[in-house]
């Protein structure tokens, strides 16, 4: 596993994933990304179950984004449950979705996310955007780590 925290990126569109990816690659950010196609993936991912259970190369993420309008379990769904699980609320999540109504940005804070971003249009917007998202989040931020368990 390389030193960089993993992203898990959880989007239904895999239009967005590809161009989240090459945007990625584009800005120079080189953390591992993980896509989870569904909300109900993102949380067997996150809990090590389903096809995940047992796979040593599922790894805890550094940072979630995540979609919020998803059909079945949406975005606003996984949030709640991440950010009520005691095992994953440390992780940061960051709402990335096409919505700028002000109801559903204050449901997400008060679901616990930690930023809010409307999509860009555009690949470059894109591109703008991984930019601002690498250098805050691994240049600026200190993300919670592991703590070893005392024995």
């Amino acid at each position: 596993m390389s030193e960089l925290g993993q992203i898990l990126l959880v989007e239904d569109n895999p239009d967005d994933y590809e161009s989240t990816a090459r945007s990625f690659k584009k800005a120079n950010l080189l953390n591992p990304l993980h896509w989870s196609e569904s909300g109900q993936d993102a949380l067997e991912y996150l809990r090590k179950q389903g096809k995940y259970a047992g796979d040593p190369a599922v790894v805890t993420p550094t940072l979630i984004l995540l979609d919020l309008n998803m059909p079945g379990l949406d975005g606003r769904r996984v949030l709640k449950t991440i950010k009520s699980d005691p095992t994953l609320r440390m992780i940061p999540v960051v709402v990335l979705t096409t919505s700028i109504d002000p109801m559903d940005i204050n449901e997400c804070y008060d679901l616990g996310a930690s930023t809010y971003i409307q999509k860009p249009v555009g690949f470059e917007g894109l591109i703008e955007a991984a930019v601002r998202l690498k250098g805050y989040w691994f240049g600026v931020a200190i993300l919670p780590q592991a703590v070893p368990a005392l024995s």
